[in-house]
């Protein structure tokens, strides 16, 4: 019962939070210009592209196209109105801030989470009730002029895309707007949110277009996951003293490299006592991350091999004595079988994986952990594909993976989960911890485990890759 009371209480003040921002936003005719003509003249000019897509695909033959576009810009005309939200959620907390009203409006007796939430359903109501109108005045239109209806699936993942990627944008530009002082600074950080939407919306338009439109339950999926890892993000670096504290956002280096080299060096006076550390503080932190990432690595192989029985590579491409002394004149005359062509493999598995932490930096780590996952995975199909050609898998991954795999895959494993535990490091600051302040201090740990533990197995990976793993691959595979 206290529960009940308690959930009631919260949403009757997040309500009178969101109820006062869409008065105010009814009230400007800046937000409300945009909106009525993305609402009604945008879904006018899709019919009118739908209808001359239809007309020139069917002259050649081609009203597949035709009827794949179509639901692609029905995705397009939702899209366009909720775009207005995230201009709304940057000015939630800069705004108020910028004209003087944030400090009554923290004064008041209402929680956190009640003025976050509020903030959050103020951005999102009016653009979301202009996307669902404006999808209405688009299939009006199409059923009127085109005699075209959706199937009900469909009409529901639509909307079911554009209210979950209006939620993403929405929880994430909250976030950036409670941790910037200006507007202006909060529409530089926009990009962040506005790129990786705009490469999704690619990837749907693929995907419809191909129509595979199950996937399209798995994104709803996904992206309602990252709804909640922002929403509970953006509530635990919430800060009312610090909202009103901060003046400026101003770059300090030296903070900065000060708060890097205090976290990097973790209390040791000597090399051995900073290894010390590492091997037994940081990397006793990766614990369930490398749980995660061996059992990502692990999945990874096992879907590869499982494909190689849906895209069977000709088995002639396994037979032939391919691994023997001529296969070995030919890599030592690119220079591979030297400590050159060590320093060549050590400079592609560092770079794939300062890009792979560069990705999962902005994706919590997801994206890092899908990049790593592919190699492995080309590993199991090229070892299914072996199988079904009548050959010993165990063999040729023995001769040309292990040698140097009993070094690289455990690198992989632990940088994979260091760059996990960085990109989640976002929604798991500690107490008292500003944003940059924690980030600094995960991005020094990422460090200490990458430079003292992944550096040197990479190193050694790369020496036995170069120097002893295609003599071993001639030694065993010679005869096969």
């Amino acid at each position: 019962m206290n529960s009940e009371v308690s959930l009631q209480s919260e949403w009757a003040g997040a309500w009178s939070v969101a109820r006062r921002e869409i008065r105010d936003q009814l009230r400007d005719w800046r937000i409300l210009t945009p909106i009525a003509l993305l609402t009604l003249f945008f879904p006018l000019l899709m019919n009118f592209t739908a209808q001359q897509a239809v007309d020139f695909v069917s002259r050649y033959g081609a009203p597949v196209i035709g009827d794949r576009l179509i639901p692609f810009l029905l995705m397009v005309v939702g899209f366009f109105p909720i775009s207005i939200s995230l201009v709304i959620a940057l000015e939630s907390f800069a705004g108020e801030r910028e004209r003087l009203s944030l400090e009554p409006l923290l004064a008041t007796p209402l929680s956190d989470s009640q003025l976050y939430y509020g903030k959050m359903i103020a951005s999102l109501v009016p653009p979301l009730s202009a996307s669902y109108l404006g999808i209405g005045v688009y299939l009006t239109g199409l059923i009127l002029r085109l005699r075209w209806t959706p199937a009900p699936q469909l009409l529901l993942q639509i909307l079911a895309l554009t209210t979950i990627q209006a939620m993403v944008m929405v929880s994430g530009a909250v976030v950036i707007s409670s941790q910037t002082t200006s507007v202006r600074a909060a529409n530089l950080l926009a990009s962040f949110i506005i790129i990786p939407v705009a490469e999704l919306i690619i990837g749907e338009s693929l995907i419809m277009f191909w129509g595979r439109y199950h996937i399209l339950w798995w994104i709803v999926l996904a992206l309602a996951l990252v709804v909640v890892v922002l929403v509970r993000m953006g509530l635990k670096l919430f800060n009312r003293e610090e909202l009103l504290g901060r003046e400026l956002d101003v770059l300090d280096l030296r903070w900065v490299w000060k708060t890097f080299s205090v976290a990097f060096r973790s209390g040791a006076n000597s090399v051995r006592s900073w290894y010390g550390g590492v091997l037994k503080g940081s990397l006793r932190k990766l614990g369930i991350s490398l749980l995660l990432m061996a059992g990502a690595l692990a999945v990874a192989y096992l879907l590869g091999y499982r494909w190689a029985g849906n895209y069977t590579l000709p088995a002639s491409l396994f037979q032939g004595q391919a691994f023997n002394q001529d296969w070995l004149d030919v890599l030592s005359q690119f220079g591979l079988l030297s400590a050159a062509g060590a320093v060549r493999i050590l400079f592609v598995n560092v770079r794939a994986l300062l890009l792979a932490t560069l990705f999962g930096v902005f994706t919590f780590g997801v994206l890092a952990v899908i990049l790593l996952m592919v190699p492995i995975g080309l590993t199991g199909y090229f070892a299914g594909n072996l199988a079904l050609a009548g050959q010993k898998p165990l063999l040729f991954l023995v001769a040309l993976i292990l040698p140097h795999g009993i070094l690289e895959i455990p690198a992989a494993i632990i940088s994979g989960a260091a760059i996990l535990q960085l990109g989640l490091s976002v929604i798991s600051m500690p107490r008292g911890s500003s944003l940059g302040e924690g980030w600094i201090k995960a991005f020094a740990q990422w460090a200490r485990i990458n430079l003292g533990i992944v550096l040197p197995l990479l190193i050694g990976a790369a020496l036995l890759e170069a120097l002893l793993t295609p003599r071993i691959a001639v030694m065993l595979l010679s005869g096969v």
